[in-house]
């Protein structure tokens, strides 16, 4: 019963490891880059109203 706790612990450890390692690699970045992109965007004074 302790080989199926500790390879229940090696899964769940790595699945976490995982999942940080695509957090930090791809989806933080690209969050980031979209923010900045969205700051630099011009902003319209007069917003054109849809008739």
């Amino acid at each position: 019963m302790s080989i199926f706790g500790i390879v229940l612990f090696l899964l769940i450890a790595g699945m976490a490891f995982w999942l940080i390692t695509f957090l930090l690699g791809f989806a933080v970045p690209f969050w980031i880059t979209l923010g900045a992109f969205e700051q630099l965007k011009p902003k319209r004074v007069f917003e054109e109203e849809d008739k």
